[in-house]
């Protein structure tokens, strides 16, 4: 979605629960060699503490975007640097199925094809994280659990999620770009690679992307169709869903309709 874009560190702790590679699920609270999952506080080490302010292996970014969902209560966050790809780090917080928020980071190479994907989805009394790695033309899924998110959804009245991650990774290797849920970041990695917005009206693309559904983070399959439609807009559709997103010069979403709006984004 030469060299890959900006490096960085992965900065989240590692965390106890569920870890899961390439989509196998494990019983909560193991990992899939079957040992419990431990944390451990780091005490009389004599490492220095880092200055205040100071937040190891993360830099700052050089642009940022904000939208409002339209559908529910929430707003996407993103921190880019797009110099060489893409690097972005982001937060989305919404108030459906349950209240919770989804953090994640993301990499592509220079041509904007998804290298690593990170993310994660927190609600009370549960948390979710996954990791979509791609080399190789493969595609490594793993991911981790605490809690109970499906307790928390049928308690809210709502259908239950499911277990986390992909049950076949080896059905994404021809896929090229990650589709997390609801953010409209994630439209601008297809419509980057493939020039879309660019193209002459009419142009079409099929693709299939690795879908990451929230708050699950089920990882399926998915096929998409964008067509372009000029002056800056293009036809997103996509298991019978349709809607004409409306693009700034870069390819970055102003106007999803249906699901959110781009703060500052021109009105017209």
């Amino acid at each position: 979605r030469a060299a890959s874009g900006p490096t960085e560190p992965d900065p989240r702790p590692g965390k106890p629960g569920t870890v899961v590679a390439s989509g196998t699920p494990v019983a909560s609270g193991t990992t899939s060699s079957g040992r419990r999952g431990t944390t451990t506080a780091a005490r009389g080490t004599g490492r220095r503490r880092p200055a205040f302010g100071h937040v190891p292996g993360m830099t700052s970014l050089p642009r940022s975007f904000l939208w409002h969902r339209v559908d529910t209560i929430g707003t996407d966050h993103a921190l880019l640097d797009d110099r060489r790809g893409l690097y972005a780090r982001g937060a989305a917080v919404a108030a459906d199925p349950v209240p919770f928020t989804c953090r994640y980071e993301l990499v592509t190479d220079e041509a904007w094809a998804t290298v690593r994907f990170d993310v994660s989805a927190e609600g009370a009394g549960w948390l979710r994280t996954a990791r979509l790695e791609r080399a190789a033309g493969r595609w490594r899924v793993t991911t981790a659990e605490q809690g109970d998110l499906d307790a928390a959804l049928t308690a809210a009245g709502q259908a239950r999620a499911g277990l986390p991650g992909a049950e076949d990774p080896d059905a994404l290797a021809d896929v090229l770009d990650v589709d997390l849920s609801a953010s409209p970041l994630f439209n601008t990695l297809p419509v980057r690679r493939l020039g879309i917005a660019n193209a002459p009206a009419g142009t079409e693309h099929e693709i299939a992307v690795a879908w990451v559904l929230v708050p699950s983070l089920a990882v399926v399959r998915a096929r998409q169709l964008y067509t372009t439609l000029g002056n800056g807009a293009v036809r997103f559709a996509s298991e019978g869903f349709t809607a004409d997103i409306a693009l700034d010069g870069e390819g970055y979403v102003e106007r999803y309709p249906g699901l959110a709006d781009r703060h500052g984004a021109r009105r017209g």
